[in-house]
């Protein structure tokens, strides 16, 4: 049995790497999918801006409201 504790001493550390990749990357979708869950909710309470937008693809955050270049 003294023989198995060298290989296993081996192991652990890939063992923890593999648990904090694993923490990590289980965080990351866990905050990608609430934050998902946020926009819906925000863009539900929020439906009265969406038919405020211009539907001639005048960029609505450039200041330009005539859709020409503005000088």
């Amino acid at each position: 049995m003294s023989g198995v504790w060298p290989y296993v001493a081996a192991l652990i550390p890939s063992a923890g790497v593999g648990f904090l990749f694993w923490l990590v990357i289980k965080n990351m979708i866990e905050g990608d999918r609430k934050e998902r869950l946020a926009h819906s909710q925000w863009d539900a309470a929020h439906p009265a801006e969406d038919s405020a937008t211009p539907q001639n693809g005048a960029n609505p955050h450039s200041g330009n409201t005539n859709g020409g270049s503005g000088a």
